[in-house]
């Protein structure tokens, strides 16, 4: 079942309400949950305390009783908080919403894609060395970024166009640079792959994500590529999540792409969620089922929980995501998602 969901606070001032939103409080400024309800514990039953947002520094602190609330409220707001680490808290009273959702639920995080049983999706650990993945950067670093809303992007054989989700194939930037040839020639060389996966790749974005910085939920437009999809973390990890949206909640949705920021709303719609760890010099293949028909998200956390672990992003993350530009409609056995065939 969903965790409960709660209004966003525009300066309500609602004593009657039981919940509390509470800023400058989370797992990314390393105060757990169980940390924060035995703080708050103190002035009330605590039904639960639910995280806010995806920033990892916002929570929802749920009371069994309002009179608790106002407590807590008057006790805490402004102040600083020893139990907390010195931190000033900035709370209001937040609503919850008559509606359900499960998207603000954490999900297990596993370390091998067998683990997902998701068909299609793949992961090779140390798939390049410490020593290639230096050089790759040091050569993406030597070349012109676009800078987008939250983060930098270079593009090599096709641009990608954020505006219409796709590809002009009509303006071809070049071969694909010399320093990811040893990436393509292993890609080439895979031997654990199910089926038959075109590897001839001849478009690559490069993506640099500052800390606490992801990807809003989306499926690479089906008619701008083919269906294999590598993607190979550098610098840093991330946690990636995939969602796979039922055929009666997703009838009538546009199908997203590559890194809009402005992405279809999430609410009330009913999906399988699961999530995998993503080291630096790994690489992910995004083919069949996983590549059609499930959206893939990157958590907007600076702090990412793994089984018993906190691990923290680090001070960059750069991905390269190699693909082949589709030059016809698309005709995949998922037409539900498929804007070729809609």
């Amino acid at each position: 079942m969903g965790l409960p969901r709660f209004t966003c606070p525009k300066g309500r001032d609602d004593e009657s309400s039981p919940h509390l939103y509470v800023a400058n409080c989370g797992p990314a400024v390393g105060l757990s949950y169980e940390i924060i309800a035995s703080v708050f514990g103190t002035y009330g039953e605590v039904k639960g305390v639910y995280s806010a947002d995806e920033s990892g520094t916002r929570v929802i602190v749920s009371f069994q009783e309002k009179g608790s609330a106002q407590c807590a409220l008057k006790e805490l707001n402004g102040k600083p908080c020893s139990s907390l680490g010195g931190r000033s808290l900035h709370i209001q009273y937040s609503v919850q919403s008559l509606n359900k959702i499960n998207s603000t639920e954490s999900v297990p995080v596993a370390t091998s894609a067998s683990d997902l049983n998701i068909p299609g999706l793949f992961l090779i650990q140390d798939f390049i060395t410490a020593k290639e993945e230096e050089e790759l950067l040091s050569a993406v670093d030597c070349g012109p970024w676009k800078h987008l809303a939250k983060r930098r992007v270079q593009h090599y054989g096709y641009e990608f166009c954020y505006g219409i989700r796709n590809v002009n194939t009509n303006q071809y930037l070049g071969e694909l640079p010399d320093f990811v040839s040893q990436i393509l020639e292993r890609v080439r060389s895979f031997q654990t792959l199910d089926g038959a996966i075109d590897v001839s790749l001849d478009q690559l974005t490069v993506n640099e994500y500052p800390p606490g910085v992801g990807l809003s939920p989306h499926i690479d437009t089906h008619s701008a590529f083919e269906g294999s999809i590598f993607s190979l973390s550098l610098a840093g990890p991330c946690i990636m999540e995939f969602r796979k949206y039922t055929t009666s909640t997703w009838q009538g949705k546009p199908t997203t792409s590559g890194d809009n920021e402005d992405q279809i709303s999430q609410e009330n719609l009913d999906f399988v969620r699961k999530s995998i760890y993503l080291p630096p010099r790994s690489i992910l293949l995004l083919s069949g089922e996983s590549r059609y028909a499930w959206h893939h998200y990157i958590p907007h956390h600076k702090v990412d929980k793994v089984k018993d672990s906190l691990i923290r992003r680090g001070s960059r993350r750069v991905s390269f995501t190699l693909r082949k530009v589709r030059k016809g409609p698309c005709r995949c056995e998922f037409p539900q998602y498929c804007d070729s065939q809609k």
